[in-house]
């Protein structure tokens, strides 16, 4: 047990154990922890048993609480007298394996990989999702051609599509690569040859066959999805869309609902971006399960079969249909298009026949 002062946290039950046991600590902040972060602190009071990494790593788990109320923030400034608990989980396997999971690769060398990757496909290992992902794929498919990210041969991931989105991607092979495709994507285009677009089917029809949504976005109230917020808020992160109608569908009948085939540019990368932004104007896209609940009674309003056929629509009708960039060390652009998935591309048919 150890001695409450201003240096050390009473330690309000048994000494931390194994990270493998699962079990809990408990700890009360003393004086000196009025002020500290949540991360800095618990790292201070558990380590060497646990890094700093690790200890944010649980706290996004929700494995951290306090005064019994899970804390997701890491940088959450503690007072004094304040019980923190934290329940140690057993780790992750530490690097992800190679498994044999087919690819539908565009092009391929030294430096780079260029994928169209299928709706339902994660792309990196996380909480939930430790194999089957586009990561562990690559691994399996590149092999000794992978000459290492950060010494360590792994692929680069340099930008991200939401599990249920297909579309193209670029993934780096050499740490030259991943410097020099990370870059361009952080500045999204700016100042570079960078390009990206998207194909989304969404509720409704826009007034204006062209527009921008200039919004922020930070975490929603779940603390999970994100949501359109103040640029004053604290995690507030500049987001910007550029839309333009391509179809429209229903347009010149008032018996059923209304959608729209959209393209959308990014300005900015957010997670998200394109489902909140498009929700936010009120048309969100047909079948995302997060942003566009809203809208789901506009399946009661088309005919059969299409009616069925949204309802039974798995995921989010959004594709990455077009990804340009310079190529890292010719520096020749390189355009890659694919075109909408099958079961997009025949719902997309089934609206047209409205």
């Amino acid at each position: 047990m150890s001695a409450h002062n201003e240096e050390t946290p009473i330690l309000i039950e048994d000494e931390l154990a194994d990270e493998e046991s699962g079990e809990a600590v408990a700890l009360e902040a003393g004086p000196d922890a009025a002020g500290q972060r949540l991360d800095q602190w618990l790292a201070a009071q558990l380590g060497p048993n646990l890094s700093r990494s690790r200890v944010q790593a649980l706290i996004k788990q929700g494995a951290v609480s306090i005064a019994g109320k899970p804390v997701l923030e890491a940088k959450r400034k503690l007072t004094a007298g304040e019980r923190v608990e934290i329940l140690v989980l057993a780790p992750e396997p530490a690097e992800p394996k190679g498994e044999d999971i087919p690819l539908d690769i565009l092009y391929e060398d030294g430096e780079l990989i260029v994928i169209n990757k299928p709706a339902g496909l994660v792309v990196h290992p996380g909480a939930g999702n430790w194999t089957g992902t586009l990561v562990n794929a690559l691994i399996h498919h590149c092999g000794d051609s992978l000459s290492g990210i950060g010494g360590v041969k792994r692929p680069g991931i340099v930008h991200r599509l939401d599990k249920e989105t297909s579309g193209v991607m670029v993934v780096a092979k050499t740490d030259r690569a991943h410097k020099a495709l990370s870059e361009a994507f952080a500045d999204h285009g700016r100042t570079g040859d960078l390009e990206r677009a998207y194909l989304a089917l969404v509720w409704g029809i826009p007034q204006r066959p062209t527009g921008t949504v200039d919004a922020a976005l930070g975490r929603a109230a779940d603390r999970i999805r994100r949501a359109v917020v103040p640029e004053s808020r604290d995690d507030a992160r500049h987001a910007v869309t550029h839309f333009s109608v391509v179809e429209r569908f229903g347009e010149d009948q008032q018996a059923f609902a209304t959608a729209s085939l959209v393209e959308c540019r990014l300005e900015t990368g957010r997670t998200h971006q394109i489902r909140v932004h498009m929700a936010h104007i009120g048309h969100p896209v047909v079948g995302d399960p997060d942003y566009g609940q809203a809208f789901r009674t506009k399946a009661n309003r088309l005919p059969e079969p299409l009616k069925t056929k949204v309802r039974a629509f798995p995921r989010q009708a959004l594709h990455a249909w077009l990804l340009e960039f310079r190529h890292p060390t010719t520096h020749l652009t390189m355009r890659f298009e694919a075109p909408m998935p099958g079961d997009m591309e025949e719902l997309v048919g089934d609206f047209r026949k409205l």
